[in-house]
């Protein structure tokens, strides 16, 4: 199977990387060094840095940008995210700056992650900076990508330093790759990871795939094969909830199910000890094979007793949990004039108000927390009719005219090519083709039935009496989707907007739905108004 897989690897690359590149790449990062030093022991670490419960942290992430050149659903809301001000993103002097505080206090790892790092101009010299403060302490410098533009500044990258590649990628197939990251770039992805195992500079190459049922868990078999040929790490990563991903305890596939069934596969199968220190992923490996896969098991087997990770948000917010919501800027330190000293006070506070571990999957603040996008500055979503206590209530609109309303709402609908297929006309009059005809009718009539069940899906919205819902269906077939627009009016009290919202929200599985807004609407008190272009 996997010989399988590689070939259908390095034929969709737009370079002609053949099995002979492939041993080289493996053959020298053979006798690597896999395994960092704990650095916990290290006589230079300051108690800045140690938290109540005895956790060093070594482990510096910094994040660089919140822009990002996909759109991955688990990771950004379907309606996007607003981002920081130019202005409040640390500019590269204040990286550094932090970098190397944190690296004179013991903080040995520094991994740069985004949005998507590779976005960010000057990361080359930025790189180059960082690999200076290796003088102080600094064993390694890593980058988070999603490998979009990776391949052409990493050689680049590398000669200034970078030792350590995290490259994420959902899925061996184009199509669902389109699905899941809004985008297209698949072959670009697969130029960098074999471009990555073809530069000695760096020294381990990490896969990380975030599984999600009924999307993508049917490829971690594809998934593990690559590793008899290819000598990287894949990492499984369970989906985990941020604000506006849709989280739901159904769409998470635990570890352990995937373990069982990797090991019916390959009962030989074994556990690798020890693995890195203060790793996330519970690595494993298939004797004979050049790499491994693991597991980061956040949710339902958490590591939060040996974890040594600190965050920096893009805007200069310290996060010392992921899944913690509290932050604390050390931009706003920094930029009112504050010493080394402030910044090392308020990291130390933050380091020790951190807890034992975060909550379980379903208690994690989604509300309050970014999203993964952002780690920054966050929409906070949930119900926005409060009194004054906090408690919910419903608008009063006893005292309101009844009007005649309408409101127009149209989304993207992403489909593989074979779904687009059906709904696609094939000849230039769509009444010709019945097949056509028919699946529409059943894509029109789910949207229709979604509206008229609004009050129902949609906490304290009013039912309204409607009295027209129509849905129209655009197949775009060169992107892969279909625009849809869906028109509700009604006579009532209040407004009809949340309706075509609805109408257009609902999809099946492999399709994502996304650029949801409402474009116009007309009657009541505030009148008529459409969305400008």
């Amino acid at each position: 199977m996997s010989s399988g897989i590689v070939s259908r690897l390095l034929s969709s690359t737009a370079a002609a990387f053949d099995s002979r590149i492939i041993g080289q790449a493996a053959t020298a990062l053979t006798g690597k060094a896999a395994v960092l030093k704990n650095d916990a022991q290290e006589s230079h670490f300051y108690p800045t840095l140690i938290d109540t419960f005895g956790r060093r942290h070594n482990y510096l992430r910094i994040s660089l940008t919140e822009k990002c050149n996909l759109r991955c659903f688990y990771c950004m809301p379907e309606n996007g995210v607003e981002l920081s001000p130019k202005a409040h993103i640390l500019a590269d002097d204040e990286v550094i700056r932090l970098a190397s505080l944190f690296v004179r206090r013991g903080v040995t790892k520094i991994r740069l992650t985004g949005g998507e790092p590779t976005v960010r101009k000057n990361l080359v010299e930025l790189v180059g900076r960082l690999n200076e403060l290796r003088a102080l302490g600094l064993r390694s410098i890593g980058i988070t990508s999603n490998g979009i533009a990776l391949h052409r500044k990493l050689s680049a990258l590398v000669d200034n330093g970078l030792t350590h590649l995290n490259l994420s990628l959902d899925t061996l197939d184009p199509q669902k790759f389109q699905l899941i990251t809004r985008r297209t770039g698949h072959d670009a992805v697969l130029k960098s990871l074999m471009t990555s195992l073809d530069s000695p500079g760096i020294e381990a190459v990490k896969l990380n795939v975030v599984v999600m049922r009924g999307i993508n868990e049917d490829e971690v078999l594809d998934f593990v094969g690559l590793t008899k040929e290819l000598n990287i790490a894949v990492r499984f990563i369970e989906f985990m909830p941020f604000s506006g991903n849709k989280w739901s305890h159904n769409k998470m596939v635990p570890s352990a199910d995937l373990l069982r069934r990797i090991s019916e596969r390959w009962p030989e199968t074994e556990a690798v000890y020890p693995g890195e220190p203060n790793g996330t992923a519970r690595m494993h490996r298939i004797p004979g094979y050049s790499g491994s896969f693991g597991f980061i098991s956040s949710m339902s087997d958490h590591f939060c007793g040996t974890c040594n990770r600190l965050r920096i948000t893009a805007d200069g917010m310290i996060k010392v949990c992921l899944f913690d919501p509290k932050e604390v800027s050390l931009r706003d330190i920094m930029r009112s004039g504050g010493s080394d000293g402030d910044l090392e006070t308020a990291i130390g506070l933050s380091v020790k108000d951190k807890k034992a571990k975060h909550a379980g999957m379903e208690n994690i603040d989604v509300v309050h927390n970014r999203p993964m996008i952002l780690i920054g500055e966050s929409d906070v979503l949930g119900l926005t009719h409060m009194d004054e206590s906090g408690k919910p209530r419903m608008v009063d609109v006893g005292g309101k005219a009844i009007t005649s309303r309408l409101a127009v709402a149209t989304g993207s609908i992403i489909i593989p090519a074979h779904a687009l297929d059906l709904v696609t006309p094939h000849t230039p009059d769509l009444s010709t083709s019945s097949f056509v005809r028919r699946h529409s009718r059943c894509a029109q009539l789910a949207g229709i039935m979604a509206a008229k069940a609004t009050s129902s899906l949609i906490p304290l919205c009013h039912p309204l009496p409607l009295t027209c819902i129509s849905v129209n269906l655009l197949p775009v077939p060169d992107e892969l989707k279909i625009v849809s627009e869906a028109r509700v009016s009604c006579d009532g009290k209040t407004g009809v907007e949340m309706e075509p919202y609805c109408c257009i929200s609902v999809a099946g599985k492999e399709m994502i739905i996304s650029d949801i807004k409402v474009v116009h609407k007309s009657g009541g008190k505030s009148g008529d108004w459409t969305r400008p272009h």
